[in-house]
């Protein structure tokens, strides 16, 4: 019972995780629509729409990764997108593009969610051995 209990609210944090990296993802394709229509902007919004939108995805992939090791992959994948993406981010939020009150949360979140994942990353290959 008690192992049901905690695989029950594994599966709820994997959701929720889950569900933040789509409202991140939801965030950055309304920013990329933002952006000027310089070539610099397009050029970021075409960047960072791809970058910032990759996590959602390749996590939902992670979850249903057939090994350890592909999990792993997987994981690395969206760590490094949300890597970009913080470049991309700090990119915009020194070129003056936008307000910065419209960046601030965002970047915030962006951060808040490299280190979960890279926690996540050091514990599950730490688990590997």
């Amino acid at each position: 019972m008690k192992d049901e209990t905690t695989a029950k609210s594994s599966q709820a944090k994997a959701d929720e995780l889950e569900e933040r990296l789509i409202d991140f993802a939801v965030r950055i394709i309304r920013l990329s629509a933002s952006l000027p229509r310089t070539s610099a902007g397009k050029h970021i919004a075409g960047q960072i729409l791809r970058s910032g939108t990759s996590p959602a995805p390749n996590y939902g992939e992670a979850r249903g990764a057939e090994s350890h090791a592909d999990f792993i992959h997987k994981f690395g994948i969206v760590l490094k997108e949300l890597n970009e993406t913080s470049i991309w981010l700090r990119m915009i939020h020194r070129s003056d593009m936008l307000k910065q009150e419209m960046l601030k949360d965002l970047i915030e979140e962006n951060s808040e969610l490299c280190r979960i994942f890279a926690s996540s990353l050091k514990t599950a290959r730490g688990n590997r051995r």
